[in-house]
């Protein structure tokens, strides 16, 4: 059984955590954040986020693990950020961007433009010989990944030669073609 929500959240310099009623709020260089939460007492001291409980049900178990989880997403977003980077797989797959306007050429008959929250900061890299990598970067663990997703799922990796957007570094369950 995991034990994560015991363990205390460490705040980095130049980060505050302010605990009212059921809301945290976490700021720092990079923004702030702000979650409510309920089934769980949170705590401010000597420089350390505590998480409890108030009792051992089952539903008071899971949002103690939760919050100590989301709490700490925010402490180390607002702190150094969080980057998700997806790397184009195809013969001329192609990502620019324009500001916070991304431009998808994904094999469709027509380019994918997809306009970005401006919370979240893009950078399309394209090196010669390499396949082009969208990186994405933001304070908000949350938005990034769906975000990300959002973009993965323009066109997905399909099994058989592995040609879609894909996570740098994700694994894919890969296929045999036909066998003669």
């Amino acid at each position: 059984m995991s034990r994560t929500g015991n363990n205390p959240i460490a705040i980095p310099e130049g980060v505050t955590v302010e605990v009212k009623e059921d809301v945290i709020t976490v700021k720092g260089k990079l923004g702030e954040l702000s979650q409510e939460f309920s089934g769980a007492a949170v705590k401010v001291e000597d420089g350390q986020v505590f998480v409890t409980r108030p009792s051992d049900s089952k539903e008071h178990k899971a949002k103690h693990g939760l919050y100590r989880s989301l709490i700490f997403n925010m402490v180390h977003g607002v702190s150094k950020g969080w980057v998700k980077e997806l790397e184009l797989v195809g013969v001329g797959y192609r990502a620019s961007n324009q500001g916070q306007t991304l431009d998808l050429a994904i094999g469709f008959s027509h380019n994918i433009i997809f306009d970005l929250a401006p919370e979240v900061k893009v950078e399309t890299v394209s090196e010669k010989g390499k396949n082009p990598i969208i990186k994405l970067s933001s304070h908000d663990k949350q938005l990034v990944g769906q975000i990300a997703a959002k973009i993965r799922s323009f066109r997905k990796p399909e099994p058989y030669k592995g040609k879609g957007i894909k996570f740098v570094g994700e694994q894919l369950r890969r296929k045999a073609g036909k066998s003669a």
